[in-house]
């Protein structure tokens, strides 16, 4: 990246209510998500040198000149095509309506093509500002050429190379200097930050109804939906306020087997599928409950468990088995998830709604467990209790325990030797049913007397 753009920063995880929107939009491989990374310093979106790879909308934050906003990265805008093809240029419509400045970006070398000409009236129609991006501008030699672009009727073009970085701060001043002024943006917006809501992912094999699930929960058309498997191939998220406070729902791409992508754009699907995993404080293990319990979905389990992220197991697609299917299901989820503990589990249509209404009870249950904290003489009175009952092996013994942190219930054990493992598991079993943690990962740290 150039020196001149490292103050452009941008956060997945940070997205505040209320902030000013830009959205990248135009036709298919125009440099729209290599602008999208440029501007906020990282690889945040998935590029490759073809077009459709950008599907959903992709919402990060980013600031300029101390000002922060919402970037919003679009798939690419068709005149027609197929079915996947109209829903994301649908998507794409939406963010030029909703955004308050849209950047128009076009081929600055390949020239104006029926697509670009078709944006532009799609642009002109909307309220708000437009800035016309002429992108691939490599070389001043090159610039002598945008200004056939006029022609769109969008303004004066902003020469630039997404891929080099020449021009795109003299973009980003532009875009300052066009955004609304702070004092119309909502008080959110000030106030809000990463510790005032709570983050939920969604996550699954391909084409198990995730994104139709994201988009119920948030309520609004946010990722693209088709009975293709693979559609979402990054990390979509959308703050909504709920009857627990403010959520962050993440929609995350279909996760397979390694050995099974061989793909850039499906490593790197899968690479920000575990980040969001990792930074999130419930991940929704979505399952297709006609094809039962499949050795990936075990695969993912043991992946979100070993992340110490609480789970809730989501049977989509439950309304399509019969009885004798159902109690199946139900004994493949015991057996094959049994390392889950208690997670609890809901039974869903996420295409017709049912059931799902049930959801943010459960996981206000689940948070609240997540975030327990226990006085430390409970801790010991159970502890205590459970060696009492059941004394170690070898003459090992907890002298002393207590509580060292949350999300997840971590405890500290300090021994007078070293604790089998079987042993360990007990005192685990002893803590969740005495606090009741049943539906949460419980970590348990030993130290040795004298360490």
């Amino acid at each position: 990246m150039s020196e001149e753009l490292t103050t452009a920063q941008g956060d997945v995880d940070g997205l505040k209510p209320g902030l000013p929107t830009v959205a990248i939009v135009g036709r298919p491989n125009v440099g729209k998500s290599t602008l999208m990374n440029r501007i906020v310093g990282r690889r945040v979106a998935i590029v490759e040198e073809r077009p459709g790879v950008t599907r959903d909308r992709k919402e990060v934050l980013a600031d300029w000149r101390g000002r922060e906003f919402i970037l919003i990265d679009t798939g690419g805008w068709m005149m027609q095509g197929e079915e996947l093809d109209d829903k994301v240029s649908r998507q794409s419509e939406q963010a030029i309506q909703d955004a308050d400045i849209a950047l128009f970006v076009v081929d600055g070398i390949s020239g104006i093509t029926a697509e670009d000409a078709a944006v532009s009236e799609l642009l002109r129609k909307r309220k708000g500002p437009t800035l016309l991006v002429a992108n691939k501008i490599d070389a001043d030699v090159h610039e002598a050429g945008i200004w056939e672009l006029l022609s769109l009727g969008m303004g004066d073009p902003h020469p630039t190379s997404a891929v080099h970085g020449r021009g795109v701060a003299d973009l980003l001043d532009v875009i300052y200097e066009t955004l609304p002024d702070e004092d119309e943006e909502s008080p959110a917006s000030v106030n809000a930050n990463e510790d005032s809501y709570i983050s939920i992912s969604l996550v699954g094999r391909p084409n198990v109804g995730k994104s139709t699930l994201f988009n119920r929960l948030v309520g609004d058309e946010r990722s693209i939906v088709h009975d293709a498997p693979g559609t979402t191939r990054d990390a979509i998220d959308t703050i909504v306020e709920t009857e627990l406070g403010m959520v962050r729902f993440v929609d995350t791409a279909g996760m397979r087997r390694k050995a099974r992508i061989d793909e850039d754009t499906e490593y790197y699907s899968f690479v920000r599928a575990l980040n969001a995993v990792d930074g999130s404080d419930i991940a929704l293990l979505v399952i297709d409950a006609t094809q039962g319990v499949t050795h990936q979905d075990q695969r993912l389990a043991e992946r979100i468990d070993a992340a110490g992220c609480p789970i809730v197991v989501i049977l989509n697609k439950w309304e399509l088995l019969n009885a004798e299917d159902r109690a199946d299901m139900n004994y493949q989820v015991d057996q094959k998830l049994h390392f889950l503990g208690e997670s609890p589990r809901l039974k869903i249509s996420a295409l017709s709604g049912k059931n799902v209404a049930r959801l943010l009870p459960m996981l206000s249950q689940t948070i609240d467990e997540y975030q327990r904290r226990v006085p430390t003489r409970q801790v010991n009175k159970v502890i205590r209790a459970a060696q009492q009952s059941q004394p170690a092996p070898g003459g090992a013994r907890v002298l002393y325990a207590t509580q060292g942190a949350t999300d997840p219930p971590t405890f500290t054990l300090f021994a007078n030797r070293k604790l089998p493992a079987t042993y360990l598991r007990y005192l685990e079993r002893s803590l969740r049913e005495a606090f009741d943690l049943g539906s949460v990962p419980v970590k348990l740290r030993v130290r040795r007397r004298g360490e």
